[in-house]
């Protein structure tokens, strides 16, 4: 398909080869381990027609396939219209037929360093993608999508200084999740956790645009999972970096020697495992969270003690109280399927 094409052709640029970066370089995604810790063989595969719906997996303490989360009520929100890839009735979601927010902009400005400073990465971006497009934003009338969700808010510039430890520490109590980012993905841009704002499984409810992303009503641009685009660009066996929490763990997209990511039955509590990767320029066994399909997608809950989340000021955007930044869903064209890794979907 042709949005296929363009999602490819926007993410096979090369990897850096040194942990360190100036300020300003891209990097995306990060050098990655061909064998490593991933097994030959995960516990199972999740089938992209039929992800588990994760509407009821908000949960007030560390569980497994959950969002442990810091909020415990929410308010009504998010996309306005369940979708025909919704299946309501088994409980699941079809990411091959969701529609995408049309549109292909890109962003000149867009900027992600990442330093080594002591004892700490100091990482800088403008919450922009450096090496993909995002949509049009707001969502135009005219777009399939809008008859789902009708997000109104844009996608600004903003200035991310994040001071995140070089060595994370287990903590001695899983820590839970708040609205808005939870970490940053190598391309720049916030992560968020796997709920909008009603609580709901934000990446099967919401629509966002070519590359997995939206703005909230901050006019924060970012991601509820591991964005295809990502994905498109980590190597098809092996470990690859691809962001870090709030905490400092690192976030890895892995896949077996069949191409596929691991299912939640292969992780613990908070999304994660421990195995050999590369980290801070070297092959090291240590925590970090995988990338799955399945939700919550990407962290499930802290593992480590996590610096301050980035301001949220809902106020900035032009849709008041979107805590998560809701995003809308696909448009004219179905999006293409979500690759487990090398042909496998």
């Amino acid at each position: 398909m042709a949005s296929g094409t363009v999602l490819l052709a926007a993410c096979t640029s090369a990897a850096p080869s040194s942990l360190e970066s100036l300020p300003g370089q891209s990097v995306s995604p990060a050098p990655s381990v061909a064998g490593g810790g991933v097994p030959a063989t995960w516990s199972g595969v999740t089938d992209p027609k039929k992800i588990p719906l994760g509407d009821d997996r908000v949960s007030t303490t560390p569980q497994t396939g959950h969002v442990y989360s810091c909020q415990t009520s929410f308010r009504p929100g998010g996309a306005r219209h369940d979708g025909p890839w919704m299946d309501t009735t088994n409980k699941t979601w079809d990411s091959t037929s969701k529609v995408q927010v049309q549109g292909e902009h890109n962003w000149p400005d867009a900027e992600y360093g990442e330093t080594v400073q002591g004892d700490f990465r100091i990482i800088t971006s403008k919450d922009l993608p450096t090496h993909q497009s995002t949509g049009t934003f707001p969502i135009q009338q005219s777009d399939p999508a809008y008859q789902y969700d009708t997000n109104p808010n844009a996608i600004a510039s903003k200035n991310v200084n994040l001071t995140l430890p070089i060595t994370p520490s287990l903590a001695a109590n899983a820590g839970c999740l708040s609205m808005g980012a939870i970490g940053i993905l190598k391309n720049g841009v916030y992560l968020y956790n796997a709920l909008d704002d009603a609580g709901r499984d934000a990446a099967a409810h919401e629509t966002q645009d070519l590359c997995d992303g939206h703005p909230d009503g901050a006019e924060d641009y970012h991601y509820h999972d591991i964005p295809s685009c990502l994905l498109s660009a980590a190597t098809e066996k092996g470990s690859t970096l691809v962001g870090y929490a709030l905490d400092g763990f690192g976030i890895y997209v892995e896949r077996d020697d069949k191409g596929n990511l691991p299912t939640n039955a292969d992780l613990d509590s908070c999304h994660g495992r421990t195995s050999k990767v590369m980290w801070n320029g070297k092959e090291t066994t240590t925590y970090h969270y995988s990338a799955t399909l399945e939700f919550p997608y990407t962290v499930g809950c802290y593992r480590g003690t996590p610096v301050d989340a980035p301001a949220h000021d809902r106020t900035g955007g032009k849709r008041r109280g979107d805590g998560q930044g809701q995003g809308q869903r696909k448009g004219p064209g179905q999006r293409p399927a979500r690759s487990t890794g090398q042909g496998q979907e």
